[in-house]
């Protein structure tokens, strides 16, 4: 990392202090996994334990009274915009900020609480029951309500827990957003899913060995760039992807030998977090500039690639032989009627599994029953019927059990309410910087259909990964794409694909 040369002590003392931050929230990290892989049962309360003290550790670390002054001291001092210490003052003020609002003993027991939460809804979701997970759901929004009293907002207590997943975001902006969204995706839905009614549902059920897919899921995300010297993956109950430091990004799914398309969809999603992750500039970590600048830009990358990418005629064209010589009983199936069973359009359960069409659908419940829980009109004992009731009316589809329902989803478990319409977001601007990435280069289509894509990932390189918080999420999508995040590029992208 370089550094402006007349750049005063009190900034290099920030670098040192944020370098010794990511390190305690890199161990926190580390621990994090190993919970959702490999720790045993009996290591929960410990765990729990080690968590809320790395987790205190890294807030006290923050919240001293001479990370104000060495801020206050920068920005006195003052940096060209085009620095990229100015990106980093700017994001150490703004979560300077918040930390100081949010008394560390908060911070150490929502993570206790988030600790044993995760293994409770894990549970509650093996035996589908909402009520074993309740207790827990109660203390997380408790809590979660606390933090957004302390950071203090204008209008939902929702606006400031949002905040901390998509910067400049409010409850007001996005039920502004849906509004516009869902109409137009109605609008594309009832042709999508006549254009879809002849493929049935289960045409690729078969049998799949859980080793042929994961040799087969590692093939492709070390083909789009996903480097496995510096990652890997394992298995868990929600895929996810964690960044423990430098050189070290972990990706998760889960399988089914009934079908390859769950472990491998969730592997190309994960990877484009991955990618995102191991293109920032690694001499950076533990910095704003270092660190993605926001979840609708992360959620950008992870849609793009799975979706964009690898639900596209080309893909299948292009490694339907190799998919053949690890699940032989797709030699029946021509990539065509792969790539039509993969895009198949219907209301569905679940989220991660759910098609590209009614994807933001599922988002915009879970959206509106956060809102109303942080608001208070919502009873967390009402959930379960209110979201069956609410589904039905979206989806036409009867819930018929909580694991299928309103436990499907990890993310209340953990404190992360404000996440959901990040994915949204993602799919937004993942359609933009796909039709910015065409345009700029008009050998795209041909190079993806070869199945080259380090073309496509440079870009992404160069536009998103290390830009990394130098920008506000809004100006970074403005600078790579020419506009504002909007629903046309997005909509025009459905209603081409899925209409004709």
């Amino acid at each position: 990392m370089s550094i402006l040369p007349e750049a005063p002590a009190s900034y290099k003392k920030l670098l040192r202090r944020a370098r010794e931050m990511a390190l305690a929230a890199s161990a926190a990290s580390a621990l994090t996994w190993d919970q959702e892989t490999y720790m045993p049962a009996q290591a929960l309360a410990f765990r729990a334990e080690q968590l809320a003290w790395l987790t205190g550790h890294a807030h006290r670390l923050f919240i001293a009274r001479q990370v104000g002054q060495w801020i206050a001291e920068c920005e006195q001092h003052g940096f060209p915009a085009a620095a990229a210490e100015f990106g980093n003052l700017r994001e150490w003020r703004r979560q300077y900020d918040r930390a100081t609002k949010v008394p560390t003993r908060l911070v150490e027991k929502l993570e206790r609480v988030r600790a044993h939460s995760r293994e409770a809804w894990r549970q509650a979701r093996q035996q589908s029951n909402f009520a074993l997970f309740k207790p827990h759901l109660d203390k997380v929004l408790a809590l979660t309500r606390q933090m957004a009293d302390c950071w203090g907002y204008k209008d939902s207590p929702y606006d400031a827990l949002v905040e901390g997943y998509e910067p400049g975001a409010t409850a007001a902006q996005l039920r502004q957003l849906f509004s516009e969204l869902r109409p137009a995706i109605a609008s594309v839905l009832a042709p999508a899913m006549a254009k879809s009614a002849a493929v049935p549902r289960d045409l690729l059920k078969g049998h799949y060995p859980v080793r042929a897919q994961q040799d087969f899921n590692r093939n492709v995300a070390e083909a789009i760039g996903f480097d496995f010297h510096a990652g890997r993956i394992d298995t868990t109950t929600h895929p996810f992807c964690s960044t423990l430091g430098t050189g070290d990004c972990r990706l998760t799914t889960r399988y089914s030998e009934a079908e390859f398309v769950q472990s491998f969809y969730g592997i190309l999603h994960e990877a484009g977090h991955g990618l995102y992750e191991q293109g920032l500039v690694q001499e950076d970590f533990g910095t704003p500039n270092g660190s993605a600048v926001s979840l609708a830009i992360h959620e950008s990358q992870s849609r793009l690639w799975e979706n964009h990418v690898g639900r596209g005629p080309a893909f299948w064209e292009h490694w339907h032989p190799v998919a053949c010589e690890h699940f032989p009983g797709l030699h029946k199936f021509s990539p065509a009627e792969i790539t039509a069973a993969v895009n198949r359009v219907a209301p569905s359960f679940i989220r991660v599994e759910a098609d590209q069409v009614t994807y933001d659908l599922h988002i915009i419940l879970r959206f509106e029953i956060e809102v109303n829980l942080v608001e208070g009109t919502l009873k967390t004992a009402d959930v379960p019927a209110y979201w069956n009731e609410q589904f039905e009316k979206m989806f036409g589809l009867k819930v018929a059990k909580d694991s299928e329902g309103c436990l499907q989803d990890i993310h209340w478990s953990i404190g992360l309410i404000g996440y959901f319409p990040t994915y949204t977001l993602g799919n937004l601007n993942a359609a933009q910087l796909m039709r910015r990435a065409a345009a700029e280069n008009q050998a795209l289509a041909g190079e993806l259909a070869r199945g080259e894509y380090k073309p496509l990932l440079s870009w992404l390189r160069e536009k998103i990964h290390r830009q990394g918080s130098r920008y506000a999420p809004r100006e970074l999508i403005r600078l790579a794409t020419g506009e504002p995040t909007g629903i046309r590029d997005h909509v025009d992208y459905l209603s081409a694909k899925f209409v004709g």
